[in-house]
């Protein structure tokens, strides 16, 4: 296998991770419900977007510093919170945190993750945000705010966009379960996949370890996540939910997964801190609006107190300028350093995040801009061919 550093692209890190995954484990983390048409969608919207760049402005080195939930990071894009990351490496959500921790953003852990709130609490050197949703019982979402002020959580992300679990079909199709199970139809992928086998020396664990102890104990097996989701997650979640976190988190509180200016008008009037424009990476409802195309109309409708972050279908750093150039504060990434902790542990997630950072870096540069805000502020993108 190459050097990590002869991966030059989020899609040669996405190549290097099919080739360590097992086919079950890399369709989890590579796939969309449905058709799948948001999944692409997500990315494709970005080419309808051009830069208009400023010439002559003697731009050397353009810094990438910004402000975002109270904090100061030193990149516009943080690591997005992922379900289970021990499914793609045995350092599971630790690498990843300890690699945003690194390049000074905000690492977030979702509450369907392989390592506990603790765990990543002392691991992670920067800020640190926690994912979490309204589940049936609420005492669960008490206890996990009641443990997030313990470890000094800089933030709380509520989930919003599943209250049912999506149609993944590649999912259905491969019996994708946790821990893996090995099917017959799937065994194969499994035993020539060396690099994930020998992880398995490491770190046996695939538990949901912030939820274990709220797993039935009869169901000892393997665990179907759609089941998981739609047998815990509160489906009449509603605004009143929010609130109710709300009185209960004193920090910044963001909510995850809207996509309408109303929406995000609302949350402001709650008094949420922030709003991360997502259609769930497309594993919920296909066909839903690519989040390129919303942050504009969500930016107007809130001005500038709220911070918007845009999620989904990054996959270069100009597709980070054009984000921030309609509207958004910030992005956040998912498959991309995911992609890269499967190819390389730790190291394959700091190159991820070093090829995005550097990509930014040059096109902010080439644009003619010296800073996050200056392209914040600078209206230098417009659908193409409108020119």
């Amino acid at each position: 296998m190459p050097k990590l550093d002869r991966y030059f692209n989020i899609a040669e890190l996405r190549k290097a991770a099919q080739k360590n995954l097992p086919a079950p484990i890399f369709h989890y983390l590579d796939g969309g419900a449905d058709d799948e048409w948001s999944l692409r969608r997500n990315t494709n919207a970005f080419d309808q977007w051009e830069i208009i760049p400023s010439a002559l402005t003697g731009i050397t080195k353009p810094t990438l510093n910004t402000r975002l939930f109270d904090r100061d990071i030193a990149l516009p894009f943080f690591l997005s919170p992922t379900g289970m990351s021990r499914l793609f490496h045995h350092d599971k959500e630790l690498a990843a945190a300890r690699a945003a921790g690194k390049a000074a953003t905000f690492y977030s852990l979702s509450s369907m993750g392989s390592s506990t709130i603790e765990e990543v609490a002392s691991a992670v050197r920067g800020p640190k945000l926690f994912q979490i949703y309204v589940f049936r019982d609420r005492a669960l979402t008490q206890s996990f705010l009641e443990r997030c002020k313990s470890a000094r959580y800089d933030a709380i992300c509520l989930t919003v966009d599943t209250t049912v679990a999506g149609n993944r079909e590649r999912d259905i199709r491969t019996g994708m379960t946790i821990p893996p199970s090995l099917a017959l139809k799937s065994l194969l992928s499994f035993t020539t996949k060396w690099p994930w086998l020998l992880g398995l020396r490491h770190n046996r664990d695939f538990t949901l370890a912030n939820l274990s102890k709220n797993i039935d104990p009869k169901n000892s097996g393997a665990l179907n996540i759609f089941d998981y989701v739609n047998q815990q997650f509160d489906p009449s979640i509603s605004w009143e939910d929010v609130t109710w976190l709300r009185d209960r988190w004193e920090g910044p509180l963001i909510i995850k997964g809207l996509l309408s200016a109303e929406d995000a008008k609302q949350a402001q009037r709650i008094g949420c801190t922030g709003v991360i424009v997502s259609n769930h990476g497309g594993r919920q409802l296909d066909s839903a609006a690519a989040p390129i195309d919303c942050i504009s109309a969500m930016r107007d409708a809130v001005g500038d107190s709220m911070d918007l972050i845009l999620d989904g279908g990054i996959r270069r750093g100009s597709h980070i300028c054009k984000a921030l150039a309609l509207g958004a504060s910030a992005c956040s990434i998912g498959r991309p350093y995911l992609y890269g902790l499967a190819a390389g542990g730790e190291p394959g997630v700091n190159q991820a995040i070093e090829i995005l950072a550097s990509e930014t870096r040059r096109c902010m540069q080439l644009a003619g801009f010296h800073s996050v805000a200056a392209l914040q502020s600078s209206g230098a993108v417009r659908k193409a061919g409108r020119g």
